[in-house]
């Protein structure tokens, strides 16, 4: 069992400025087969954009996708770990705060992105959720 972030995270997260739209978000989204982006402005994280975000912010919100700016519908208070953070402080926080993923940042700038699905390979790989996270994409 592996102790820091570094090990166990999603290097090299996708992220888009903040006046990128919904739009641009969600093809990121399917085109490369992730469940959320970060949101920069001068590269530093700003925000977190989920795929439900996209559902409850914008589209049950009869918003149109092309318009609507990352800034305008993306987690403000993002919460953030460090590669060098422990694991249990990750799994603290998205107790703490609902969480299902995290982003990982040095001095800012997302270097990876660790989630619920992650933890659960290191921490339990016979649990439901860790058989889930490690299947392949089912396009």
């Amino acid at each position: 069992m592996t102790n820091l972030i570094r090990e166990v995270m999603t290097p090299n997260p996708r992220t888009l400025d903040a006046t990128a739209t919904a739009e641009a978000a969600s093809s990121v989204m399917r085109d490369e087969d992730v469940g959320a982006v970060i949101v920069a402005e001068d590269d530093q994280a700003r925000g977190l954009v989920t795929d439900r975000d996209l559902v409850v912010r914008v589209m049950a919100e009869g918003r149109n996708p092309s318009r609507v700016k990352l800034a305008d519908i993306c987690s403000a208070d993002v919460v953030t770990v460090s590669p060098d953070d422990s694991i249990d402080k990750a799994v603290g926080l998205m107790r703490e705060r609902a969480l299902r993923r995290l982003p990982v940042v040095e001095n800012g700038r997302p270097v990876g992105i660790v989630s619920m699905g992650d933890l659960a390979q290191n921490r339990d790989p016979k649990s439901a959720l860790a058989d889930v996270s490690a299947a392949p994409p089912n396009r």
